[in-house]
């Protein structure tokens, strides 16, 4: 993403009750409200979560602006210092703080669960402001949004398998999933049921209980990169991409849904250069956001909103043709399928 400062809104305040630092960054309203998760973790300072909620908010805003979503891009982070003792009392006044914050900006920014946030944390927001998203579905909201990711990177994943390998089927070929959280779990069990040759790794080693009594493979985290595979899919944290690692990846194709997944923007090129196929993954992992504001911001039923999902596939398979017919990286024809939509809305 671009390093000039382009941002239409950013609001630092310490909270009030937390007396912590809350951060929301808004990249771009240009479709329509911004919207970006709630991200609750450990900065060495402020600062460092301030530049990531400036970098996260931007690429919401391409997310957001590929998918065909009539909404802008933004980010939320409470930064906790690395000394900070989370308790729960802690956590109830920062989610109080924030909720606060986002009733002031009036609905122009919309939040949802994101690292250290889950649908129980967008009940106490929703005590301020009725845009916080993905609470249960008990008080109103659709719940944790990582089946429709899973959906959305199942459906980039097979475009991109039938740009690089002549088909969408995943029949026999082995895919290596790096986190077997939510999300990482929810790709398995797809490709698994379509007969692909899951190998799973994770950095909690008890998760390996659990990959093995569904029948995957296991591989330790610093071998998932160059374990031999058709698909390696980034499923944990982001910065997994960079100039010294990609030379180490054995798949020909990358799609997942972690994000921020290169360490600077220069790695897709690295990737093209290595003949690796890298779909962006602020459009592999846009199902949840897809989902979420079908159904509680413009109330599409659920099988409107699964197929809307779905359509990532379509969304792959054009920025592919597009990469392909001009000679840019997926990277490129992605942010140029981005762009063309807000100038055009501008």
């Amino acid at each position: 993403m671009s390093q000039a400062f382009a941002h239409e809104e950013v609001v630092v305040r310490r909270g009030s009750r937390s007396a912590l630092p809350l951060i929301i960054a808004i990249h771009s309203r240009t479709l329509g409200p911004a919207v970006g998760g709630c991200r609750l973790r450990r900065y060495d300072t402020w600062q460092d979560g301030l530049a990531d909620a400036l970098r996260l908010s931007e690429a919401m805003t391409y997310k957001a602006a590929v998918a065909g979503l009539d909404f802008g891009g933004g980010k939320t982070v409470i930064a906790l210092g690395m000394d900070t003792d989370l308790t729960p009392d802690l956590r109830r006044a920062a989610l109080e703080d924030l909720g606060e914050l986002i009733a002031s900006l009036e609905g122009s920014y919309r939040t949802g669960p994101d690292i250290g946030t889950g649908p129980d944390d967008m009940v106490i927001l929703r005590q301020f402001s009725p845009y916080a998203h993905c609470a249960p579905e008990e008080h109103g909201g659709t719940g944790s949004s990582g089946a429709p990711t899973a959906t959305g990177v199942l459906a980039a994943l097979r475009a991109g398998a039938r740009h690089v390998f002549g088909t969408a089927s995943c029949t026999g070929r082995t895919v290596v999933i790096s986190g077997f959280g939510s999300v990482g779990s929810g790709i398995a069990a797809g490709l698994a049921a379509e007969g692909a040759h899951v190998l799973v790794s994770d950095v909690d080693p008890s998760r390996k209980e659990a990959a093995s009594a569904r029948g995957y493979g296991w591989v330790e985290p610093d071998q998932a990169l160059s374990a031999p595979a058709d698909v390696f899919v980034p499923a944990a944290v982001g910065g997994i991409l960079g100039e010294a690692t990609v030379p180490r990846l054995a798949a020909p194709l990358v799609v997942g849904p972690a994000n921020n997944q290169l360490t600077e923007d220069s790695v897709a090129d690295t990737l093209a250069a290595h003949g690796i196929v890298w779909i962006p993954d602020y459009v592999a992992s846009a199902g949840g956001i897809i989902y979420a504001l079908s159904r509680e911001s413009e109330h599409y039923s659920d099988e409107a909103a699964q197929k809307r999902v779905e359509g990532i596939g379509d969304t792959v398979s054009r920025l592919l043709e597009v990469a392909r017919s001009t000679g840019a990286t997926p990277q490129r024809a992605a942010l140029q399928i981005a762009k063309a939509r807000l100038n055009s809305a501008s």
